[in-house]
C-alpha cells in the first residue's frame, strides 16, 4: 500500500472508533493468553492488548475519513512503512505491525524481554521442537516424575500433584517454631459461594478433612480436637505462639534468625490410579523423600554436575520485602527439591544440539520458574491451581507456598509439560494462522493476516535499510538506537509507568537462571541506569524525554509518535507531559480505550480502578496544528466519555480523570503551562459530575475462546 498523502490520519480525529476497539479489547482481556498466545510464551509485565495496537497501527496509517472498524478485519500490507517500538516488552507492537505488513523494529533495555521476543518471532521448527520435547520426556522427564511420587490413602503408588508447605517463625519468648497459618482452611473452591466445601488441616494431629470455607468450628475426625478453622496463629504482621501464647513480630523473628525462613511440609494432593484427586497429610516417607532430594542436590552441585543461579538480590522497591525476610539470593526462592528438578531439567535442555530448538525450550523453562518456587501459592479447585509469584506485582514472601510437580501430570498446573502445551504449542499454532478476536460475540477468531515469517533481520544502523516487512529486535538503550535520521514512519509504544512495576527488579528472577545457562562469567543483572523507571517524577520525565528525543530524530517529519498511558496521580501526568513537550512533540489528540480486564488483581484492590488507557497521539512541534482551547477539549472529553458509556462501559472517577488529562494535553504547547495542568483537570472533573452518573452496566464477560475459527477476511489492501 502506498504511503498516505493526507495531512490527517484517522487516529488524529474524534471519529476514531474508541467504542468499537474497547469492546474488542474487553473481550480479549479476559483470556489474552488464548487470543494472542505469541505474546505470552514468557512472562512480562503490563502486557498490552493486541487488538488495541492493531487498531492504533491502522489508525496511524489510514486517512481521515477511512473506517478503521471496517478495515480491522481486512488483510493489509503496509510494506513501505516502518514502525519502531522503543519499549519492546512482550512484543505486542511489532507483532501486530508484522501481521499488517509493516517493517517492524523493536528495542528494549531488558535482555529478558528481548530474548523472549526473539524466540517467539524467530525461526522455529515445530517438528524439531516436538522431537526434542519427547526426548526430554523420556529422559529427564522420567527422572523428575520420580521426585513427585508417593502413596495414596490406600497405600498405592501415585503421582503427587502438589506438596503443601507452611512457613515457620520461632517464638521470640520460648523459641518454639510456630506454623504461620492465617487460617487452617488449606484448600477451597475458586467459587466458594457455589461450592462451599473445603479441606481443613487439624493443628494438633495434622489430619486433613472436609469442612466449609467459612466454618468457624470444626472437630477433627482423627484426634477429636475442636478448633476454629478461621483462627490461625498468624494475623497480619503478628503471630501467637501456641506453646506459651506469646504474641510476636513475624518479620522481627525471621530477621533475627539471619537466614531465610524455614518451611514445614504438612500435606499433599495426589492423583490416584483412577484419576481422582485426594488430599492427605504428609507422611514420614514424604519427609524422607524430600531429604533424599536435598542430599542428591548437594552432591550434584558439589561435583559440578549442576550449576545453579547465584545472583544476589539487590535492594529495590520490589525486592526490599523479600530481603527483609533474609532472601539474599534468587536461589533462596526455591526449596531443595525444586532446585534439583529445575537444575536437572535445564541441564538437559542445554544439551539440545539445535540452537533455535534449545532457545525455544530454554524460554519455556524460564517461564516455568514463576509457578515453581516458594513464593507461589494455591488458588484451589475450579481454576488453575497455582497462583504464580507475580500475581500481585510484588515479591511478598508466601506463608503457605505450594510445590507443584515440575514435570507435571495430565491434571497439573504450572508444569513444564503443561506449559509446553498451553504456551509453546499454542504460540506455534498462532504463528501459522494469526487470528483476531471475533467482534460479533461468538466464539472463535477471524484470520486476517498471513503467517508469521519466522525471520529476524539485523538491526539497521548507519545507511542500512531493513528488508521490507521484516522484524528486527535489539537490546539496549532506546535513547541511542543508532538508527538513521528520519528513517521511521511511526513510533508506537507503551512506556513504563514511573512508580508502578519495576521491571528489572523482577526480571532478575528469570535472568539469574538464563545467565547461568550461557555464561561462566560472574552473574550480572538486568538493572540499568538508563532504564526508564524511577519513583522520582523528575528523573522519570528526564529518562522518558531522552527516549522521545531519539524518537524525534529517527521519525520522519510527517510521522506520528503514539503511545498508551494512564496514571491516577497528577505528577504522573505532569512527568509524561514534560517528556513529550521537552522532546519537541505536541499532543494532537488522545483516545481512551479499554485496557486490562476489570478483575485483574491490582485493579480489583483499587477503590477507583483505572480500566482505560489513554492513547496519546503526538506530532513534531511546529507541524502547524492549532491547539484547541479548554472549552473544545472539554467538549471532546465529554463526547468520548458518553460514547464509551453508550457502548456499555462504566467509568470510574479515575477513568474520567485520565480522559480529562488526555484531552487537556492537546491544549498544551509549552512546558511553562504544565503547572496549571492539575487545576485544569479538576475543573473538568467537576463539570463531568453529571456525566459520571449516566452509566450503563459493563459488557458481559466473554467466557474464553474456542479453537480459532478459520474464517477468511478480505485480501490485502
Amino acid at each position: 500500500m502506498p504511503k498516505t498523502t493526507s495531512s490527517l490520519r484517522a487516529i488524529e480525529t474524534d471519529q476514531f472508533p474508541i467504542d468499537f476497539l474497547s469492546q474488542i479489547a474487553e473481550r480479549e482481556s479476559w483470556r489474552k493468553e488464548i487470543h494472542r498466545p505469541i505474546y505470552h510464551v514468557h512472562k512480562w509485565w503490563a502486557n498490552r492488548l493486541g487488538s488495541v495496537f492493531r487498531g492504533i497501527l491502522l489508525g496511524c496509517s489510514l486517512d481521515e475519513g477511512q473506517d478503521v472498524a471496517k478495515e480491522f478485519y481486512r488483510q493489509h500490507s503496509f510494506l513501505s512503512r516502518t514502525v519502531l517500538d522503543p519499549f519492546l516488552g512482550s512484543g505486542t507492537t511489532i507483532g501486530e505491525a508484522h501481521k499488517l505488513g509493516f517493517t517492524a523494529l523493536g528495542r528494549d533495555i531488558n535482555p529478558v524481554a528481548v530474548q523472549a521476543v526473539r524466540v517467539a518471532f524467530g525461526p522455529l521448527n515445530e517438528g524439531a521442537i516436538e522431537l526434542a520435547f519427547r526426548e526430554l520426556a523420556a529422559g529427564v522427564g522420567k527422572k523428575l516424575r520420580t521426585l513427585y511420587r508417593s502413596v495414596d490413602g490406600q497405600g498405592r503408588p501415585c503421582d503427587v500433584l502438589y506438596f503443601f508447605w507452611v512457613m515457620q517463625a520461632r517464638c521470640t519468648d520460648c523459641g518454639e517454631p510456630v506454623d504461620l497459618f492465617s487460617s487452617y482452611v488449606v484448600a477451597q473452591n475458586a467459587y466458594p459461594l457455589r461450592r462451599p466445601e473445603a479441606h481443613v488441616v487439624c493443628p494438633r494431629c495434622g489430619a486433613l478433612f472436609r469442612s466449609r470455607y467459612d466454618a468457624t468450628s470444626a472437630l477433627c475426625p482423627s484426634c477429636g480436637h475442636a478448633f476454629d478453622p478461621s483462627d490461625g496463629p498468624a494475623k497480619g504482621q503478628k503471630a501467637r505462639c501456641q506453646s506459651c501464647q506469646h504474641a510476636f513480630s513475624i518479620k522481627g523473628s525471621v530477621a533475627a534468625s539471619g537466614t531465610p525462613p524455614s518451611f514445614r511440609l504438612y500435606a499433599k494432593l495426589v492423583l490416584t490410579e483412577d484419576g481422582a484427586k485426594e488430599y492427605l497429610r504428609a507422611t514420614e516417607d514424604d519427609a524422607r523423600a524430600y531429604q533424599q532430594c536435598a542430599v542428591e542436590l548437594a552432591d550434584a552441585t558439589h561435583s559440578g554436575r549442576l550449576k545453579l543461579p547465584e545472583l544476589a538480590l539487590a535492594d529495590g522497591h520490589n525486592t526490599r520485602q523479600a530481603i527483609a525476610y533474609n532472601f539474599k539470593s534468587w536461589r533462596d526462592f526455591f526449596n531443595d527439591r525444586q532446585l534439583l528438578a529445575l537444575g536437572l531439567l535445564q541441564a538437559a535442555i542445554d544439551g539440545i544440539p539445535d540452537a533455535t530448538t534449545r532457545d525455544a525450550l530454554r524460554t519455556l523453562f524460564s517461564g516455568v520458574l514463576e509457578f515453581n518456587n516458594l513464593f507461589a501459592s494455591y488458588k484451589g479447585e475450579g481454576t488453575g491451581a497455582v497462583r504464580h509469584m507475580f500475581a500481585h506485582h510484588i515479591l511478598k514472601p508466601e506463608r503457605t507456598p505450594i510445590e507443584a510437580n515440575i514435570w507435571g501430570t495430565r491434571k497439573s498446573s504450572g508444569s513444564f509439560s503443561g506449559l509446553y502445551r498451553s504456551r509453546l504449542q499454542r504460540a506455534l499454532a498462532y504463528r501459522r494462522a494469526p487470528t483476531e478476536v471475533n467482534g460479533t460475540g461468538t466464539k472463535g477468531g477471524v484470520i486476517c493476516s498471513p503467517p508469521f515469517s519466522g525471520r529476524l533481520g539485523p538491526w539497521p544502523t548507519g545507511s542500512q535499510i531493513p528488508v521490507a516487512g521484516s522484524i528486527s529486535v535489539s537490546c539496549g538503550d532506546s535513547a541511542a538506537t543508532a538508527l538513521p535520521d528520519k528513517s521511521v514512519d511511526l513510533v508506537v509504544t507503551d512506556p513504563p509507568f514511573f512508580d508502578n512495576v519495576h521491571y528489572s527488579e523482577l526480571a532478575d528472577f528469570f535472568y539469574a537462571w538464563q545467565r547461568r545457562a550461557d555464561s561462566e562469567e560472574p552473574m550480572g543483572t538486568t538493572r540499568h541506569q538508563k532504564e526508564v523507571q524511577d519513583t522520582d517524577p523528575q528523573r522519570f520525565a528526564s529518562k522518558l524525554m531522552a527516549v522521545f528525543v531519539e524518537c524525534r530524530r529517527v521519525l520522519m517529519d510527517d510521522g506520528l509518535l503514539v503511545f498508551s498511558y494512564h496514571h491516577s496521580r497528577d505528577d504522573g501526568w505532569k512527568s509524561v507531559a514534560e517528556a513529550i513537550l521537552g522532546a519537541g512533540f505536541c499532543v494532537v489528540n488522545s483516545q481512551p480505550i479499554k485496557a486490562e480486564m476489570s478483575v485483574a488483581t491490582p485493579k480489583a484492590q483499587a477503590k477507583e480502578p483505572i480500566q482505560f488507557d489513554i492513547i496519546l497521539v503526538c506530532r513534531k512541534a511546529g507541524s502547524g496544528r492549532t491547539p484547541p482551547d479548554a472549552e473544545a477539549a472539554l467538549a471532546a472529553a465529554r463526547s468520548k466519555i458518553q460514547r464509551l458509556q453508550r457502548a456499555g462501559f462504566r467509568l470510574s472517577r479515575n477513568d474520567l480523570k485520565v480522559v480529562c488529562f488526555g484531552q487537556i494535553l492537546t491544549t498544551l504547547r509549552s512546558i511553562d503551562a504544565l503547572d496549571a495542568l492539575p487545576d485544569a483537570v479538576d475543573e473538568q472533573l467537576r463539570a463531568f459530575e453529571g456525566v459520571a452518573q449516566d452509566v450503563k452496566s459493563p459488557p458481559r464477560r466473554s467466557r474464553g475462546a474456542a479453537r480459532p475459527h478459520r474464517r477468511a477476511c478480505a485480501g490485502p489492501r
